[in-house]
């Protein structure tokens, strides 16, 4: 079996008592020192320090990128001027998600897309297809010369500021800046994330990550700032009700389903997927993607399955589950069918061939205040 690829901050996970696990193909820490619960509080009310650099980034170019990308996208990449970054689902023709996105626009003609890290190669062949109708637009695959942090936490910003003379707060929510000096080094940040948080990922070339991570660190202390494993980032992004691919999406579930309708934009032109996704539309759901809370004891995991109120009938399955400690609760996320897809109404989950009590409930689970300039 081959050995799980390090990223650029590898050492960084050693040095600060990271339980590194083979995360995908990935050696990552799934927690440090203060453990899945502390790690998740602290981003939360303070901040934390993400290694996300096994995430994919593809720089696309040339003559006709925004026609590109547009095909292959269902939101639409043309309302985003330069600096902003939008998201969006890609989808096979039948309306099933190959993976969700986020489209980068840094110049005229200059895009970065950054998809998950398991699906790089997926994703690659994918786009490489579609690419195959544009001449004269080019597409480089940047996954391993590009390191990538988040920070995040009501902290964030101070923190970060502390490292560089651009004045962060220019940088609005779902935007980005290239070339900003960072703790002496060129990066280009965005201030997006994936905890529900306020909050920054910043792109570097892999020879300055660890400097960046350290500088960062530094200036982090005095707010009380930490290292942040996968566990963490977990159950952040599932009280925020933010997807995850394999999870929430895959192949055979559609943005429409998981409740991403908003990020799809019928109207910009056609694209892949769009006559499915119409159609399905129009027809109507027959499942839906929905939050649950437990009512009687039990955590709801990934695949248990969803029973009916009686506990007698299988309707749906859990597609993420937790306790959040945010919330101090046992949520979840399942699919279910669209007719019994409404809040306030009972439901059971299997747990140890028990029909344990629930109840459909609102989300998304954590929503923070916005900042005012933000």
């Amino acid at each position: 079996m081959a050995e799980p690829r390090k990223t650029p901050l590898y050492a960084m996970h050693i040095k600060y008592g990271g339980k590194v696990i083979d995360f995908g193909g990935w050696a990552l820490p799934v927690q440090y020192g203060a453990g899945i619960i502390q790690e998740h509080r602290t981003t939360r009310e303070k901040a934390g320090l993400f290694d996300v650099s096994h995430m994919g980034e593809f720089r696309v170019t040339g003559q006709d990128p925004l026609g590109f990308i547009q095909r292959f996208t269902v939101n639409d990449i043309a309302k985003g001027a330069i600096g902003r970054c939008i998201y969006s689902p890609m989808c096979y023709p039948t309306g099933g998600v190959v993976d969700d996105l986020i489209v980068y626009r840094l110049g005229e003609k200059e895009y970065l897309i950054v998809v998950n890290a398991a699906n790089i190669d997926k994703d690659w062949a994918w786009m490489s297809e579609v690419l195959k109708g544009f001449p004269g637009t080019n597409m480089v695959n940047e996954s391993a010369t590009t390191a990538e942090l988040a920070l995040q936490g009501p902290k964030a910003v101070a923190i970060l500021q502390s490292l560089t003379k651009t004045d962060l707060l220019d940088i609005k929510y779902y935007h980005c800046l290239d070339n900003v000096t960072v703790a002496g080094r060129k990066t280009l940040v965005s201030r997006t994330g994936y905890t529900g948080e306020d909050g920054f990922e910043v792109f570097s070339a892999p020879a300055d990550a660890e400097a960046i991570w350290e500088a960062i660190m530094a200036a982090g202390k005095p707010h009380g700032l930490i290292p942040v494993g996968l566990g963490a980032r977990d159950t952040l992004r599932f009280e925020a009700c933010m997807p995850l691919y394999g999870q929430e999406l895959d192949a055979e579930r559609t943005p429409l389903e998981a409740g991403l309708g908003r990020f799809v934009s019928f109207d910009k032109g056609d694209f892949i997927g769009r006559a499915a996704l119409l159609g399905q539309n129009e027809k109507g759901l027959e499942r839906k993607l929905v939050g649950i809370e437990m009512v009687g004891r039990g955590i709801p995991r990934h695949n248990y399955r969803v029973l009916d109120a009686e506990g007698a009938e299988d309707i749906g399955y859990v597609s993420t589950g937790s306790y959040c400690p945010s919330l101090e609760r046992n949520l979840g996320l399942a699919y279910v069918p669209a007719a019994v897809a409404e809040e306030g109404r009972k439901v059971c989950v299997s747990i140890r061939d028990k029909a344990v009590e629930a109840v459909i409930v609102k989300v998304p689970f954590y929503k923070r205040q916005r900042p005012t300039k933000a």
